[in-house]
């Protein structure tokens, strides 16, 4: 093969070559004529299937082994998801260029195959062709991915010795490479070394100290970047959403608004997210009036899907369903995060409702599909539905259950007393039940007082191995409410051996578009006083009304008022407290707990919606609670 011209193809400068033609009756002038269009329709395909027939009359008409057609080939095999016909292509070229290199090792990146991509660079090299910069970019793209630093480290050195080192796609991707593998030294290095180190070099960067949890030195590279694009805030937003820093993510999109840049679809669904997390409606809110103000930003499924979510997760379901009926196209998913949003508000009826009209669209559901419309079942104690609805899952969709879906039909056949059904149904389940399932069912056992079968599910648990804090709490709770102090302390030793700390409760609540947060006697806010001389107002009105504490819950054995007093500073009444000294008269209350709402809670919360007149909406670790009227929507079962 002669290289005399160069010639673009896509993004890629391409040696053109003079070959023998291997067909000779096909003259140069016409073979030129044909490779422009091969090339053309094969440009044209919107399908994998249209490639096939093109291929085959490129076989035929003897230019199989034309280094541009066969480079467009690979690249749109790639391109829609057929990676593997594309492998099965370069195999049978004779001499393959690094062009054509490029183009499916590409492919394999795009297509998640890292491992082949990475095999395939060092087969290129083995054979000694020269690699250029798209394909060093390209192999190290596969290496970070894969966290492959000894090869990574291979291709530096081969970048080196070519002079392409400094290239700043090269530095770029090698940043990348060396901070996913969390070598930061080495993605220092390369950044100080930059002579241009702008906005998106920074943002790689940034995203590497994100990806390992390194918020400060994250926040440390962005407060030095003078002139930030939007990609660069949002990187950092979505890494502080990721890191669990939801305020400080909050704070940072206040910060971005009030240097008047746009946000883009990405940044709002990063800030969507921050708000279902810690129940920020008003500001979700904002953000939703903020979509509709600035038509670039569509509600597709990416930011309706998203709204929804927030809107469900911060207690106001009725929107979340307005924004489902506003939105023109739904996928799978649009419907799931709709039917679970549903389920945890306790519209079972709704939930199930919208779970067959998508049937009746032909959506095919998805194992996250049944996980909602199960919980569903499961939250309005639809015991027949749920049982039938589990057993569609593998007969009619193929979709085998997961301990999810098992751990739902436990918490359906609980809820509604079944006890001894839900008890054989784990036995005879073909998976290993796991802590949640059976913390469900000694849940259950004791709501319904079944405090034998809860010692059976007890000494299953603790022989489990694997147990969090809020499953030791479940336990102790239960010896507790049956009067064996014992049992509850030995619970609180094992807790205390094992080094594991009870999860503190707290609850949040948002006033004004700012977040507050209360623990457990929490003395810290600016109101306290008012706070507290709310609290102490309503213990007395609660205590005309006939409210007794139900002193079971605390899980020592000392005194009755003792017990009162460490109920009545929950961090959910300060929270409700605050609610009530801080809105209007009529405006709904909606409190945030990372915690189950403990029963004297639950019966306390239900007293005060009816006496003041305010809904009073809690979201705890598992569903939302409606308190109106002296009422709850989970119908006093969670």
């Amino acid at each position: 093969m002669s290289y005399c011209t160069l010639a673009v193809v896509g993004n890629f400068t391409y040696p053109s070559t003079s070959t023998s033609n291997p067909n000779p009756k096909v003259s140069i002038s016409n073979s030129t004529q044909r490779r422009k269009e091969f090339v053309s329709l094969l440009k044209n395909c919107k399908d994998a299937n249209q490639i096939l027939p093109i291929h085959a009359k490129i076989i035929r008409t003897g230019h199989d082994q034309d280094p541009f057609i066969l480079f467009e080939l690979l690249r749109l095999s790639s391109t829609l998801s057929s990676v593997n016909y594309a492998s099965t292509i370069f195999q049978l070229v004779h001499n393959p260029n690094v062009f054509l290199y490029t183009a499916l090792i590409d492919g394999f990146v795009s297509a998640g195959s890292y491992s082949d991509g990475i095999s395939l660079y060092f087969q290129m090299i083995n054979r000694f062709i020269v690699p250029d910069k798209y394909v060093i970019t390209a192999v190290l793209k596969a290496c970070g991915s894969r966290f492959t630093l000894r090869e990574g480290k291979e291709v530096h050195c081969q970048a080196s010795k070519l002079g392409l080192s400094s290239n700043r796609s090269i530095t770029m991707k090698l940043m990348e490479f060396y901070g996913k593998c969390g070598e930061f030294d080495d993605a220092r290095k390369l950044f100080d070394k930059m002579t241009e180190r702008d906005v998106v070099a920074s943002t790689i960067v940034i995203n590497c100290f994100l990806d390992h949890g390194l918020v400060e030195q994250a926040i440390e590279v962005f407060d030095r970047v003078r002139v930030k694009d939007t990609v660069c805030w949002t990187a950092m937003i979505d890494g502080l959403v990721r890191n669990g820093e939801m305020n400080m993510a909050l704070e940072m999109f206040r910060e971005m608004q009030k240097g008047n840049m746009r946000p883009n679809e990405v940044t709002i669904v990063c800030v969507l997210s921050a708000c279902s997390q810690l129940g920020a409606l008003e500001l979700g809110r904002w953000v939703h009036s903020y979509i509709g103000k600035h038509h670039r930003i569509e509600l597709n499924h990416f930011v309706g899907g998203a709204l929804i979510s927030m809107c469900s997760r911060c207690g106001d379901i009725d929107e979340a369903e307005r924004i489902f009926a506003m939105m023109k196209e739904r996928n799978v998913i649009t419907y799931n995060l709709m039917i679970s949003g549903l389920a945890m508000h306790g519209k079972s009826i709704q939930a199930i409702e919208i779970f067959r009209g998508m049937i009746k669209l032909g959506l095919l559901p998805t194992s996250v599909t049944f996980v909602a419309i199960l919980n569903a079942c499961s939250h309005g104690g639809l015991v027949n539905l749920g049982l039938e609805m589990f057993h569609s899952m593998s007969r009619d969709y193929g979709i085998p259950p997961q301990i999810e879906h098992y751990g739902c039909i436990v918490d359906l056949l609980g809820r509604v007393g079944h006890l001894k059904e839900a008890y054989n149904f784990i036995h005879n389940m073909e998976i290993a039940p796991d802590h949640v399932m059976l913390g469900s069912l000694l849940s259950a056992c004791k709501i319904h007082g079944n405090f034998e079968l809860g010692e059976q599910v007890a000494r299953i648990l603790m022989n489990h191995g694997v147990v969090d804090s809020g499953t030791y709490v479940l336990l102790a709770n239960v010896y507790a409410s049956s009067g064996k102090w014992k049992e509850a302390a030995q619970i609180r030793a094992k807790m205390k051996e094992g080094g594991i700390q009870k999860e503190p409760g707290c609850s949040s609540i948002e006033v004004n578009n700012e977040i507050h947060e209360f623990l457990l006697g929490d003395l810290r806010h600016p109101q306290k006083e008012k706070i507290y001389n709310k609290l102490e107002e309503l213990n007395q009105v609660l205590k005309e009304a006939g409210h007794i504490p139900a002193t079971d819950a605390v899980l020592h054995d000392i005194e009755d008022w003792e017990k009162e007093q460490a109920l009545a500073i929950h961090g959910e009444r300060l929270a409700i407290c605050y609610g009530l000294i801080s809105t209007k008269p009529g405006t709904t209350i909606r409190v945030v707990k990372n915690l189950r709402v403990c029963d004297d809670c639950h019966s306390m919360i239900k007293l005060i919606a009816k006496i003041t007149g305010r809904k009073i909406v809690v979201r705890d670790r598992k569903r939302f609670h409606h308190f109106e009227n002296g009422n709850c929507s989970c119908g006093d079962y969670w």
